[in-house]
């Protein structure tokens, strides 16, 4: 399934009653790293949450590619392509590396998990160990190469770092960058590392209060020490990350 673009008009979405999101519009083309940046509470997870289909919908659109999200279940978007990596990371614990991952085959052959091997060359080496038994790096891993062994042509990470040593942040986005170079898959990352999510995507978009406040590449972004202290807390990056 090739990479597919992501269009979201006019959408309003949050939880129970509380609206979260109000008026959100947003193109992502095919092929796109898409960072989303923000300080705590601002939207950002309910946006994912809102286009997987675990957050209510309110009004607006969510298109990926010719295919309307916005009236299909979860996992009916999930068939779709759409591939959701949450803050939860949501492995099994008690299965092994390799069951986790036959799992994220749905259907496909055995040996296709060779794929998720070549991208995170630590699961291989576990491939018996139980979930459990894994770092919370090595969790990470395997909750993003068992979606990714789903083929989603749309995927959509939430704060895949979050409280990582950065060996092992190097290692995902390495991972993530390898993944994307191939040009079959549209990825879309919500992270507070903000010098891995500015080395890795081509185009930012900030959000404030359940809208976007600021969009455009990622170059104009770094070239802008003052938006990024207005917006997210930060005026000035570690050049080693880019």
């Amino acid at each position: 399934m090739p990479a597919t673009p992501l269009e979201i008009v006019d959408l309003a979405s949050g939880y129970g009653l509380t609206r979260v999101i109000e008026g959100l519009s947003l193109k992502v083309p095919a092929g796109a790293r898409l960072a989303i940046l923000g300080r705590n509470g601002v939207g950002k997870t309910t946006l994912l949450a809102t286009i997987a289909g675990h957050a209510h919908r309110f009004g607006g659109l969510i298109k990926m590619g010719g295919v309307e999200l916005s009236i299909l279940p979860a996992d009916a978007r999930a068939r779709a392509g759409l591939g959701y990596v949450p803050q939860t990371r949501d492995v099994f614990p008690s299965l092994s590396v390799e069951e986790n991952l036959y799992v994220g085959l749905k259907g496909r052959p055995r040996q296709e998990m060779e794929e998720a091997f070549a991208l995170f060359p630590r699961l291989k080496e576990r491939r018996r160990n139980l979930a459990s038994q894994l770092s919370g790096g090595e969790q990470q891993m395997l909750a993003i190469a068992r979606t990714i062994l789903g083929k989603p042509s749309l995927l959509l990470l939430d704060e895949p770092l979050e409280g990582l040593a950065p060996t092992i942040c190097d290692e995902l986005i390495a991972a993530l960058s390898k993944l994307a170079e191939k040009g079959d898959i549209t990825i879309v990352l919500v992270e507070q590392r903000i010098e891995y999510a500015l080395g890795f995507a081509d185009n930012v978009v900030i959000m404030d209060r359940g809208r976007i406040v600021w969009s455009g590449p990622t170059s104009d972004l770094k070239a802008q020490p003052q938006t990024m202290d207005r917006h997210i807390g930060i005026s000035r990056l570690d050049s080693r990350k880019g």
